[in-house]
């Protein structure tokens, strides 16, 4: 894992779907879930969200508030 990925968690947008225009630390830990049952997409997304799962199932998602722009 790059350590700028977890900035890029705080200010890369989901581009489209149901949850199109949210951060993707954002996301609700059923729809990460649904991906990594599904499948992620290709590319940085698919990484970035796979990264926030890991966060959010592991209950770390608290140590991305520092890194969000106020």
């Amino acid at each position: 894992m790059d350590p700028a990925d977890l900035q890029k968690l705080v200010t890369v947008r989901m581009p489209d779907g149901k949850y199109q225009g949210r951060l993707i630390a954002d996301l609700p830990g059923a729809y990460l879930a649904w991906f990594a049952r599904k499948g992620f997409p290709p590319g940085q997304l698919g990484q970035l969200l796979a990264l926030m799962l890991e966060l959010d199932h592991n209950g770390l998602g608290r140590l991305l508030d520092p890194l969000r722009t106020r």
